[in-house]
């Protein structure tokens, strides 16, 4: 069984990787370039023009579902937008199609009445994601990025965060138990596959949300009482 810990920029990149896998995304959304060798997360981060405090402040809320709050000083909000703006660019040009190809070649040719069904229910899943993605990207990151640099702005993280609700991640669980419960396949382990894309998916959505409700917007509201 693990033990949580906190990471620190002295510990090695690999030694992170070997403890939680999953970190590979976060590496991959502050664009930290694969070769670690012997690096350090400091050295990796400061290689790559990353601020090492915001890495290390994601990383080790996402491993231990604790803020460290003697980093959140250190670390500008710019930075964390940074990171969730990538993180849309991953959902939307890589994991969401994957998944959709996924699904169609699970889809069993025997079930022609509702395979349409579950790619257009997947389809205008995608939908309700990239107008959830466009306000953030349109409005809040902009904001985030302004207010960080001192620039003013009447708009108020307060309005973000009253309209930020769960739908996108229960939309893709109705999707997931409409599989479970009612999709019978010749093929099970093309859709099992397909099921662990969705888990996975819905499960990093979630920690998604939790960044930006979690971190990014406590952050912004500091700032903006402090005006």
């Amino acid at each position: 069984m693990k033990i949580n810990r906190l990471f620190t920029a002295e510990d090695s990149v690999v030694d992170l990787i070997e403890y939680d896998y999953n970190v590979l995304t976060v590496l991959s959304r502050f664009s930290l370039p694969l070769g670690f060798g012997h690096k350090t997360i400091a050295e990796l981060c400061e290689d790559s023009g990353i601020n090492t405090e915001a890495f290390l402040l994601v990383v080790n809320f996402l491993l231990s579902g604790e803020i460290d709050q003697l980093a959140l000083p250190y670390v500008s909000p710019a930075d964390v937008a940074y990171f969730l703006h990538n993180s849309h660019e991953y959902y939307l040009s890589y994991k969401l199609p994957h998944i959709r190809a996924n699904l169609l070649t699970a889809l069993d040719e025997g079930h022609s009445d509702i395979n349409p069904i579950i790619i257009k229910f997947f389809d205008d899943y995608t939908s309700l994601v990239k107008q959830h993605f466009s306000y953030e990207e349109g409005v809040v990151f902009p904001y985030v990025r302004a207010l960080a640099s001192g620039t003013p702005t009447d708009y108020s993280i307060d309005v973000f965060r009253r309209q930020h609700d769960d739908e996108i991640e229960e939309k893709l669980s109705e999707l997931k138990n409409i599989i479970l419960r009612y999709y019978s396949t010749s093929m099970p382990f093309k859709m099992y596959d397909a099921l662990v894309d969705i888990y996975n998916c819905e499960q990093d959505l979630k920690s998604h949300a939790q960044i930006e409700n979690d971190i990014l917007v406590p952050m912004i509201s500091r700032i903006e009482h402090c005006r």
